[in-house]
């Protein structure tokens, strides 16, 4: 049963939905939202709190952004939830692959820039810079938490 697993991992790690990257060692291509940036050239700091609510929802607050393309950010993000959470920031398409991904191998490891993995009560930050204009994403792909609501959206306007 381990052997069947370790190819199952293998495999899942040798397909193209990790063509941006991989979660032990991080992207080695460009990826269309940005890149990691530098502390001191932060403009501003967007404080981001990750949460289950009462109802069931699981809730990013906020769960828009609107920032500049050159912009460099830093997302100060606090899990004030019970559960772990996720801030995973990319494009769509890409959220929805490591969703997928995420589904069959819940207790996956990350090290990836662009995502932060929190236990309850754990704060953290991702400093990014947005180097493309458009709309990207930004989601909890522990499994459930996006289809129970943790997800949102990035606006990038042109300067």
């Amino acid at each position: 049963m381990k052997a069947q697993i370790f190819g199952l991992l293998v495999a899942a790690l040798a397909t193209p939905a990790f063509a941006g990257g991989n979660h032990a060692g991080g992207h080695e291509e460009a990826l269309a939202v940005g890149e990691p940036g530098r502390k001191a050239n932060a403009t501003r700091t967007i404080e981001v709190t990750m949460k289950e609510t009462d109802d069931g929802k699981m809730i990013f607050t906020p769960s828009t952004f609107n920032v500049r393309k050159g912009q460099t950010v830093r997302f100060a993000i606090k899990n004030a939830g019970e559960l772990d959470h996720e801030f995973v920031l990319d494009q769509e398409d890409n959220i929805m692959e490591h969703k997928a991904v995420m589904e069959k191998f819940p207790e996956m490891e990350h090290d990836d820039p662009n995502a932060i993995r929190l236990a309850a009560g754990e704060s953290g930050e991702i400093i990014w810079k947005f180097t493309n204009d458009g709309t990207f994403k930004i989601a909890c792909l522990v499994p459930g938490h996006y289809d129970a609501g943790m997800h949102g959206d990035v606006t990038v306007a042109k300067k």
